[in-house]
C-alpha cells in the first residue's frame, strides 16, 4: 500500500511541475508568453552580465553555507552517534525547501503587493521561467533590476533553505525526522514568506520604514525565536545537565565555520542585487565584523576562564556575522568592527549566563547567537546607519550616531518586536498541531540509542570503537 501511496504522491509532483505549460493555454501556433509580458520589436530592458554574473555566483555561495558549511558546524557540535541526523536534515532540507520555494515558496514572498503576503502571480514558476517567443519578435526579458528574475529567485531561494536548516541546532538529538520534514514545510509557509514579503517585496514593515539588508529579523530573528519555542515545546534531551555531552569533533566544526563565513560574502554582499560599490561596502563590512567577534569571544573565555578555546573563536565568529546580517548595506566597515565586538559580547552572555539561568536546552545554541545577534543587528542598524553607504533621508543623517535622531532606532525597535511576536505565535500553533497528530520527540529508547541508527540505519564512524 506504502508504495502505490509513494508512486500517487511521485504523479502528482510530475503533474503540478508541468501545470505551468497548461496554464497558459493557446489554440494552434499562437506563441506562448506569460501574462503581463512586453513584446516589441525595439530595444527594452537588458540584462547586465556583470551583475547577473555577481549575483549567480552569490547564489552558489550561500547555498554552499547550508551545505556543507552548516552541515559540518552543527554536525561537530554534537554527540558521535548523531552526526548523520544533522548532516541528514541539512542536505534533506535543500531538496524539500527548494521545491516547496519554486511552486508556492517565491510567489508568497515576491509576488503582488499585499501588506503581510504575496500573491500567486509567480506560482509554479509563472513568468519566472523562460517561454519560447514568436519568430521574428523580440520578447523583453523578465527582470528584476538588472538581472534575470530567474536569478532572483534561485537567490533568494538559498534563504528560504538555509533559514529552516538554522532552526535544526536547537532541537539536535531528539526530534522525529518526519515531523521536522512537515514543520519546516509550514513553518517557511506561515512565518517566512510573511516576513520576507513584508520586509523585502514593499509589505507592512517595509511601509514602517524598517531596514533589513540581508536577513537579520527575515532569517536570523525568526530562526532564533523558532529555536526557542522548539527547544522549550520538545524538552531537554535526555541527561541534559548530569551527563557530559561536549562536541564529538571540533574539527569539523573550526572547517564549517570557514565555510560560513567564506559563504556569508555571498548571503550579505549578494544582497546588493548590484556588482556595485554597495556590494563592496557590504563584503567589507560583512568581513571586518566577524573578524572583531572572532577575537572578542575568545578573549572574554581568556578572562574569565584562563584560556581561550576554538569553539568560543567559531562562536564568536558567526555572532558577527549574523550581527552584521541586517546592518551590512547601510553601515561602514569601522562601524562594522564595533558592531563585531557588541554582538560577541552580547551573544556569549546569552549562550552562557542566560541559558543557565533559565535553563532551557537549546542545543547547539540557536537562539542565543542567531535570535540575539540579529535582534542587537537591527537595533544598531539605528545606530550606526549612514547616508554615506545609503542615501535613506533625502541627503539627511539616518542613524543615531550620525546625528539623525532617534525615529529609525524606534522604527527598527517596532520592527524586531513584531518578528518576534509573529514567530512565537506561529511557530508555538505549528508544533502544538505537530504534537497532537505526529509527536514531535523520538522514543527514549531511540535517543539513547543515537539518531543515526534510531532514525536512518546507519552509522557515521563504523571502523572506530
Amino acid at each position: 500500500m506504502q508504495k502505490y501511496s509513494l508512486l500517487a504522491l511521485c504523479l502528482l509532483v510530475m503533474a503540478l511541475l508541468l501545470l505551468p505549460s497548461t496554464l497558459s493555454g493557446h489554440e494552434g501556433n499562437a506563441p506562448v508568453y506569460p501574462p503581463g509580458t512586453v513584446i516589441s520589436d525595439e530595444s527594452g530592458p537588458t540584462i547586465d552580465t556583470g551583475d547577473n554574473a555577481w549575483m549567480l555566483m552569490a547564489t552558489a555561495l550561500v547555498l554552499f553555507m547550508t551545505a556543507p558549511g552548516l552541515a559540518l558546524f552543527y554536525g561537530g557540535l554534537v554527540r558521535r552517534k548523531n552526526i548523520l541526523s544533522v548532516l541528514m536534515q541539512c542536505t534533506f532540507l535543500m531538496g524539500l525547501m527548494t521545491i516547496v520555494w519554486s511552486i508556492w515558496g517565491y510567489t508568497l514572498c515576491f509576488g503582488g503587493d499585499g501588506l503581510l503576503i504575496g500573491d500567486f502571480e509567480y506560482l509554479l514558476m509563472n513568468k519566472v521561467q523562460m517561454t519560447w517567443p514568436e519568430p521574428g519578435v523580440k520578447v523583453d526579458p523578465l527582470l528584476e533590476g538588472t538581472i534575470p528574475r530567474l536569478t532572483h529567485m534561485l537567490f533568494q531561494g538559498m534563504f528560504f533553505i538555509i533559514t529552516p536548516a538554522l532552526i535544526c541546532g536547537a532541537f539536535a538529538e531528539r526530534m522525529k525526522f518526519s515531523t521536522m520534514t512537515v514543520f519546516m514545510v509550514a513553518w517557511g509557509t506561515f512565518v517566512y514568506c510573511p516576513l520576507c514579503h513584508m520586509f523585502w517585496d514593499g509589505g507592512l514593515l517595509a511601509g514602517w520604514g524598517a531596514v533589513d539588508f540581508a536577513g537579520g529579523a527575515v532569517v536570523h530573528i525568526s530562526c532564533g525565536c523558532a529555536a526557542l519555542v522548539c527547544a522549550l515545546m520538545i524538552g531537554r534531551r535526555l541527561g541534559y545537565g548530569s551527563d557530559p555531552m561536549p562536541p564529538h569533533n571540533l574539527t569539523y566544526t573550526a572547517v564549517g565555520t570557514a565555510m560560513l563565513w567564506f559563504g556569508w560574502f555571498g548571503f550579505n554582499a549578494g544582497s546588493a542585487l548590484e556588482a556595485n560599490q554597495l556590494a563592496a561596502s557590504a563584503f567589507a563590512a560583512t568581513h571586518f565584523s566577524a573578524a572583531a567577534a572572532t577575537l572578542t569571544w575568545p578573549s572574554i573565555e581568556w578572562l574569565t576562564r584562563g584560556k581561550p578555546t576554538v569553539l568560543g573563536a567559531c562562536s564568536g565568529a558567526i555572532a558577527g556575522l549574523a550581527c552584521i546580517t541586517p546592518a551590512a548595506g547601510y553601515v561602514d566597515p569601522m562601524s562594522a568592527v564595533l558592531i563585531g565586538i557588541l554582538a560577541s559580547t552580547a551573544c556569549y552572555f546569552a549562550c552562557t549566563a542566560l541559558k543557565s539561568k533559565f535553563g532551557y536546552d537549546d542545543s547547539l545554541d540557536v537562539f542565543g547567537i542567531h535570535g540575539i545577534g540579529g535582534m542587537l543587528g537591527m537595533l544598531l542598524t539605528g545606530v550606526f546607519a549612514s547616508r554615506a553607504v545609503q542615501n535613506l533621508n533625502n541627503g539627511n543623517p539616518v542613524g543615531l550616531v550620525e546625528g539623525g535622531g532617534p525615529g529609525m532606532l524606534g522604527v527598527q525597535l517596532m520592527a524586531v518586536l513584531f518578528t518576534i511576536v509573529l514567530t512565537v505565535v506561529v511557530t508555538f500553533i505549528l508544533l502544538w498541531i505537530l504534537e497532537k497528530t505526529m509527536g514531535l520527540r523520538v522514543s527514549q529508547d531511540e535517543e539513547m540509542e543515537g539518531l543515526d541508527l534510531s532514525l536512518h540505519g546507519e552509522e557515521g564512524y563504523i571502523n572506530l570503537p
